[in-house]
């Protein structure tokens, strides 16, 4: 770490120094203008020019590919903030049929992504979200609404033998994976560019890791939903052989978690740490459902059981996911004053 002494200029104005390797990286000469950003624990970020102007752009190289690391490149591109992706083939040679396909699917897999400009030889893609079009706390709850869209949709074609519930949920997934890759696209360029932070409404960048930790619980959230959609497609008649009462339980258990999982994500928006509480106290109540089920279901079928004691996992795990997200919101709760701490 460098340190700068810090200067005098005038009556009221303080200065000090840039270090001049920085200035040389970053092209900054006399006359340029830098912005300034204060964050919490007394940090000042300057940003050049350039870091805020930038439109990024990555070329990959399909020829060393398949077309599966193909697709994952372009995501991983994506991820990481490009605004134009170009896929190549190797020199004096084309673009196979197969690596079209991937940029075209992937296409279709990521918010905002679409070719501009083909040629057999290469391919362009641009990605169109701004990100002051969102915020991360309005994402964060429209991934947690998906999920939990999704898990009912699932529960309900069970109760009632109606595989376009169930199918509905499965198309969703998609949906949910674009929102989710959307939140990592946002989180990694706002930790590259602290300026991007405020605009996806964070004050500094000491959150990001939390709502990185968060988003990856309810994508697995979303995959426990679609857990319980492919079981209501893949059973006789799409539905559970229980008794009408267990079926409540489960629909009832149902209506629990959903509660918790959308508690866990306020207190994260929130910084409420006493909702971070309440979500754990209700776990609580909740932790042994499971078995609590499955423990009246003695004389079913094995294989009929297995189908009712995967639907209660999946429940189960996505309640486990709310607690987790609990404790990343007692995380950022208590790292602010509030009535419950003081920070000196």
């Amino acid at each position: 770490m460098e340190t700068r002494k810090v200067q005098r200029l005038g009556p009221s104005t303080l200065a000090m120094t840039l270090p001049a390797k920085w200035a040389q990286e970053h092209h900054v000469e006399k006359g340029d203008e830098v912005s300034l950003r204060m964050g919490g624990k007394g940090t000042l970020t300057v940003l050049p020019e350039s870091v805020q102007s930038e439109e990024s752009e990555a070329t990959i190289h399909a020829d060393g590919l398949n077309a599966n690391a193909l697709e994952r490149a372009i995501l991983s591109q994506y991820v990481l903030g490009r605004r134009i992706i170009h896929v190549e083939s190797a020199p004096d040679e084309t673009l196979p049929s197969s690596h079209i396909n991937a940029v075209y699917n992937a296409e279709t897999q990521l918010m905002g992504l679409g070719v501009v400009e083909e040629t057999p030889d290469r391919i362009a893609i641009r990605c169109s979200v701004d990100p002051e079009d969102f915020t991360l706390d309005n994402l964060l709850k429209r991934l947690e609404s998906t999920g939990a869209t999704m898990r009912n949709e699932g529960v309900k074609s069970l109760a009632h033998g109606n595989p376009d519930l169930a199918q509905r949920a499965l198309n969703r997934e998609r949906q949910a994976n674009k929102i989710f890759v959307l939140l990592l696209r946002l989180i990694f360029t706002s930790y590259q560019n602290p300026n991007l932070a405020r605009a996806v409404g964070l004050d500094d960048g000491f959150p990001l890791i939390a709502y990185r930790s968060a988003a990856k619980n309810l994508e697995l959230t979303a995959d426990d939903a679609e857990d319980i959609a492919e079981i209501a497609m893949e059973t006789d008649g799409h539905s559970l052989n229980i008794d009408s009462s267990t079926m409540r339980r489960i629909r009832e258990f149902t209506d629990e978690v959903d509660e918790m999982a959308e508690l866990a994500i306020d207190a994260i928006v929130e910084r409420d740490y006493d909702l971070a509480c309440d979500v754990r106290e209700r776990f609580a109540a909740v932790e042994d459902r499971e078995q609590d089920i499955l423990s009246d279901l003695d004389e079913l079928p094995n294989d009929e059981l297995l189908r009712v004691r995967e639907v209660l996992v999946s429940l189960q795990q996505t309640a486990q996911y709310a607690v987790r997200n609990a404790e990343i919101a007692s995380n950022l709760a208590l790292n602010e004053e509030s009535e419950h701490v003081t920070i000196e």
